[in-house]
């Protein structure tokens, strides 16, 4: 679920406070992470945010509370630096796969069985979704022609769109949208999210679903689109 440069701060700002007591400033976390500006910095606080994996703690200067880890990081590994040099891992292809008891139900007819490739949030080089973890059998009802994936839903940026935690998000891939449509995007070439996608101009509009959520607007040479969805799947 974590780009690289994600994971590197999300170690780095608990490295920090585990320290100090105190998480680092921005400027801080702008030359650990060789960024060229804060911004980028603040993009990667506000997608930790919203995946639940930091919160921000009112009243209070650099005020960052580490919620949780993501669960392929050891304690030991938690505590070491920021590790450089690898490539990213856009969307995260390596959660623990379910029962197949768990799964979503289906007829066994007007089916057909796709990759699931892994988790993204609805809340990061796409050529990380290559990476098969499990396959489900969707409903052919909801499928057109070209190729299609699922992706897992972790996060509720989405909500109001009618797309919740843990739903199986139906993507066909193609590299065009129209305004309005959701989307799997592609941003900067790093972090991949499940966006409602708007034309503004010469920008791009990546819109949540939820108040709680800010749209994020970009230049069109920084948002790639990589799928859009067609259809969900929901457990109970």
């Amino acid at each position: 679920m974590l780009t690289r440069k994600q994971h590197e701060l999300l170690l780095f700002i608990n490295e920090r406070i585990s320290e100090t007591g105190v998480s680092p400033s921005f400027d801080e976390m702008k030359d650990a992470l060789d960024l060229r500006s804060k911004s980028g910095i603040h993009r990667l606080i506000t997608a930790l945010e919203e995946r639940g994996f930091i919160r921000r703690l009112p009243n209070r200067a650099r005020a960052l509370e580490v919620v949780r880890l993501p669960d392929d990081i050891t304690a030991a590994a938690a505590n070491r630096a920021p590790a450089r040099g690898f490539s990213p891992s856009v969307v995260d292809g390596g959660f623990r796969r379910r029962p197949p008891e768990s799964k979503p139900s289906a007829p066994q007819s007007g089916l057909m069985e796709l990759p699931v490739l892994g988790r993204i949030a609805a809340g990061t080089p796409i050529e990380a979704i290559q990476h098969e973890v499990d396959r489900i059998a969707a409903p052919e009802a909801l499928l057109s022609a070209g190729e299609h994936y699922i992706l897992e839903v972790q996060g509720e940026s989405m909500i109001n769109a009618g797309i919740h935690d843990g739903d199986y998000a139906i993507i066909k891939r193609c590299d065009s949208a129209g305004s309005g449509e959701i989307v799997v995007a592609l941003v900067d070439d790093e972090e991949a999210t499940l966006k409602r996608l708007r034309k503004k101009g010469a920008s791009i509009a990546l819109e949540a679903a939820n108040p709680a959520f800010e749209t994020r607007i970009y230049g069109p040479d920084r948002v790639a689109v990589q799928g859009k969805l067609v259809g969900l799947m929901r457990r109970y």
